[in-house]
């Protein structure tokens, strides 16, 4: 199924496929606002209800899939590239920060959509250059996102490619802040424990910015990479880590689990190497949502001593950069 509604005020598209229901938002940042499992009354993301329409048109990150560009802060909200400086406005005034981006409130549109009896696709197109503004003001660059969706009866494939359209080498630092919904499918968030694949905890600073250490992971956050922590119903977590494998059902697995140790069901987000740091936030901890968010650089990386280490990089001028990631239930 795939067809088009308006949902509370936003034209959105839903598609399923199997026991998948999904639903996208192509005008706020392209944002895949829900995805639900029917047949174990799970929902894996955050979706806005009606009365959280307008916190969702202002603050796109708690809800779905949202893209972020650049991923997380960028120190002062300036750096300098090819003797080029990027100057950004600062939205955490406390910390002297940018963040986040605001690709993640743009309009996408709708470039392809279809259906077979395998999946269905939708691919959802932004193009930045002097004509739209809110991107290009700040970042000019002309550059094309590109937004792919390919729902199965195994689950949600999602794919971000960014072109270089300009005529000079453009950073590019693409994350995603997704609220995995905890608890999904009732009980207490007692009930519940995420498992991510992280490895060193970066220590970050006063503004949430790292200092260069890498530490052992403290007892608390071990658990991430063993039993499971318990995410909501909880102490605070804002906190950044590389990226190390876990073994999740007899395989490697490089992303974020989510399980129900009472009714034994799992949610799962999984990341491909593009990703190469985490940050985990759960919004004070008393929210039904925990943020495992990849991050193709460790945040604040064009600041970096050694950016390249800290996973900054650029694409050529007709050259492309992609992340893909997966989520699915059972």
């Amino acid at each position: 199924m795939l067809r088009t509604i308006d949902y509370h005020g936003l034209p959105a598209v839903v598609f399923s496929k199997g026991e998948y229901e999904a639903m996208l938002v192509p005008s706020v940042g392209a944002n895949l606002i829900r995805l639900a499992h029917k047949g174990l009354s799970v929902e894996i993301l955050r979706t806005p209800a009606a009365d959280e329409i307008e916190t969702f048109r202002g603050r796109p990150h708690v809800f779905g899939l949202p893209v972020l560009f650049p991923p997380n802060r960028i120190g002062d909200g300036c750096y300098t590239f090819e003797g080029r400086t990027y100057r950004f406005p600062i939205t955490i005034a406390k910390e002297r920060n940018y963040h986040h981006g605001n690709l993640k409130s743009q309009p996408f549109a709708v470039s392809k959509a279809w259906e077979n009896d395998e999946e269905v696709f939708i691919e959802c197109r932004y193009y930045a250059n002097a004509a739209s503004d809110a991107v290009f003001r700040d970042f000019p660059h002309e550059f094309k996102c590109k937004m792919i969706f390919r729902l199965t009866a195994e689950g949600l494939e999602q794919e971000t490619v960014f072109f270089n359209r300009s005529d000079r080498n453009m950073p590019v630092g693409v994350g995603f802040h997704t609220p995995l919904m905890v608890p999904f499918a009732g009980g207490e968030p007692g009930d519940y424990v995420m498992r991510a694949a992280v490895g060193r905890q970066v220590e970050l600073d006063e503004r949430n910015l790292p200092t260069g250490r890498l530490l052992p992971l403290s007892e608390r956050f071990a658990q991430l990479r063993e039993g499971g922590l318990q995410v909501t119903g909880c102490a605070p977590i804002e906190a950044g880590f590389t990226v190390r494998e876990i073994e999740v059902d007899g395989r490697p697995f490089r992303g974020a689990t989510v399980e129900n140790r009472r009714m034994g069901v799992r949610t799962f987000y999984e990341a491909d190497g593009a990703t190469t740091y985490w940050t985990i936030w759960n919004n004070g901890g008393q929210v039904p949502y925990c943020c495992p968010e990849p991050q193709s650089w460790t945040t604040d990386a064009p600041n970096a001593p050694d950016p390249a280490a800290a996973g900054f990089r650029w694409i050529e001028p007709g050259g492309k950069f992609a992340m893909k990631f997966r989520l699915w239930a059972r």
